[in-house]
């Protein structure tokens, strides 16, 4: 039922994706396709899927969000594009195909990220059936994780920490704003337009906390034991970019324990909740038994 829903959903965010993209008319067809080219190319859609989740436990109606989740894909998948230029990571390949630079030149690139990362806030204005200082509260939650104290801030660390190692905190700190942040935002995004307590979003907060942590530990851990063909992405860049992971900083058998750890005490800040958060239980559980 898991995996079910999880694929049902993930298939609803690709066609409303792909609706909300088209409504917007860019000025230039190539910007368009180079937009579309990175947001359709697959990939789990974990964080519309989270936010419908964290709506989901509160009042178990997730899908009516599904507009104000597309714009976090949007986010994300700007960040990968910028992630992958020359000037960043340098990665020739991204879920499975060529990154967008390789594809549409490095301007362009820089530019359809640029487009999705401003699009993402208009879509969040175009969900329905909210009221506005509900969907301000989102607002601000999202553009404050995509930004310098969040996903930004995090880059920022890790592109100064390449050849140089960093100490546990610092590696902590980065992916808390990298990877983190997003998933975070995603979760309390969920459960503020749910209209969830202020305990229901403490432990909700809780629990993404702990999510994002194990979702990049794992990260590390697939980047030096995952097969390329299945991740869609080379593996060993860390290692390559001379980057702190979390194996790097300890050793393949402590971040796998690590990963365990944060693991419990995302399960641990759902104990409050019964059935309804269910697929949030079991969706931390698979990540650090995913391939991908």
């Amino acid at each position: 039922m898991f995996k079910d829903l999880w694929k049902r959903r993930a298939a609803l965010v690709e066609a409303d994706l792909l609706k909300e993209l088209r409504r917007t008319k860019s000025l230039d067809e190539n910007l368009s396709r180079a937009m579309e080219y990175s947001l359709m190319a697959g990939g789990k859609r974990l964080r519309p899927i989270l936010l419908m989740a964290a709506a989901d436990t509160i009042n178990g109606d997730g899908e009516k969000f599904i507009t104000a989740a597309d714009a976090l894909e949007m986010i994300h998948t700007y960040s990968l594009i910028h992630d992958d230029l020359p000037a960043m990571d340098n990665d020739d390949l991204r879920r499975g195909k060529p990154t967008n630079h390789k594809v549409f030149g490095e301007a362009t690139a820089i530019l359809a990220g640029d487009a999705l990362l401003t699009l993402a806030f208009e879509v969040v204005l175009r969900q329905k059936d909210v009221a506005p200082e509900i969907l301000l509260r989102v607002l601000k939650e999202i553009s404050t994780a995509a930004g310098a104290s969040g996903m930004v801030g995090g880059q920022a660390i890790d592109l100064r920490s390449e050849g140089i190692q960093i100490d546990f905190e610092t590696l902590k700190l980065m992916h808390s704003g990298k990877t983190g942040a997003l998933f975070k935002a995603a979760i309390r995004s969920g459960a503020i337009l749910a209209q969830a307590s202020e305990k229901n979003l403490e432990d909700l907060t809780r629990y993404a906390e702990n999510f994002g942590l194990a979702f990049q530990i794992t990260d590390d851990i697939l980047d030096v034991t995952g097969d390329e063909k299945i991740l869609g992405k080379p593996t060993g860049s860390d290692e390559k970019n001379l980057k702190s992971t979390y194996v790097s900083l300890t050793s393949l058998d402590a971040a796998k324990n690590f990963a365990q750890a944060a693991v419990d005490k995302a399960l641990d800040a759902l104990k409050n909740f019964g059935d309804e958060a269910n697929f949030l239980r079991e969706l931390v559980k698979y990540l650090i038994a995913r391939k991908k």
